[in-house]
């Protein structure tokens, strides 16, 4: 009689080193919002102090810390200081070995350098651009001359210096050189912390009003002459205001203003 030959156990196949089990990923607390990216906030802290600064909210001379900044705007180290190193780069802020950073001063010369360079940018573009506006950028720009503001209310000469802005860089659209509206854009956005020092003394809505509306009838009209007399009209009288702005000021004692 032959014995019964016993069944081995069927050998289970090796596992691939692929199909190992994975660790699950830790659950993220119940209403936590996922970390924002590193360049997100580095945009958040630039934007945030950027505006301060031309607001003067961050006074001109002012001087500021890493730590000061970042209790103020809720923001880490990192992204801060890419933004720090941006606003250097750009000329809002002046680095201090070893101390921080101090918010560039205004001086005399620089009121004189932009104003100086606005006169010579923008009675070119209104030349060019005269003939050249058609009915729905007159609608706007007609918009536009009428926004006023409340002198000393940020939010309210932030909203009426974008509404001056855009009605000049569309002008200088409209004379068809788009490097030309670029610069002058650029160059109104730094004048927009000069901006704000002057329309807190007082508000100047209506004279701008009819200055507006002067340089957009010439420019229907197609009267290059009349559009770059207005203009320059228009950048004296800008210039006049901030600098009376600066040198009558209450607090001028607080911010750093100097001939050179």
């Amino acid at each position: 009689m032959m014995m019964p030959v016993k069944k081995r156990p069927t050998a289970r196949p090796p596992r691939r080193p692929g199909r190992a089990a994975r660790s699950k990923p830790a659950a993220r607390p119940s209403g936590t919002a996922p970390a924002a990216p590193a360049g997100r906030l580095t945009d958040r802290a630039y934007h945030a102090i950027k505006q301060d600064i031309l607001v003067c909210e961050l006074p001109p001379g002012a001087d500021v810390t890493e730590r000061g900044l970042g209790e103020r705007y809720g923001l880490g180290k990192a992204p801060l200081r890419e933004a720090l190193i941006r606003l250097t780069h750009e000329g809002l802020l002046e680095a201090i070995p070893r101390s921080g950073y101090r918010i560039t001063p205004i001086t005399i010369q620089d009121v004189e350098d932009i104003f100086a360079l606005r006169l010579l940018l923008e009675p070119a573009a209104a030349r060019q651009a005269a003939g050249r506006i058609d009915e729905t950028l007159l609608e706007e720009l007609n918009a536009l001359c009428r926004a006023g503001y409340t002198p000393g209310d940020r939010a309210s000469e932030s909203g009426f210096l974008r509404a001056n802005r855009h009605f000049h860089v569309a002008i200088a659209d409209a004379s068809g050189n788009r490097r030309l509206a670029r610069l002058l854009g650029n160059l109104l956005e730094e004048t927009e912390r000069l901006f704000h020092l002057g329309l807190a003394v007082r508000n100047r809505t209506e004279e701008m009003q009819h200055e507006h509306e002067d340089l957009v009838a010439a420019l229907v009209t197609g009267d290059a002459a009349a559009a770059e007399t207005a203009t320059i009209r228009q950048i004296e009288a800008a210039r006049t205001m901030v600098m009376d702005g600066i040198l009558s000021a209450p607090w001028l004692k607080e911010t750093r203003v100097s001939r050179w």
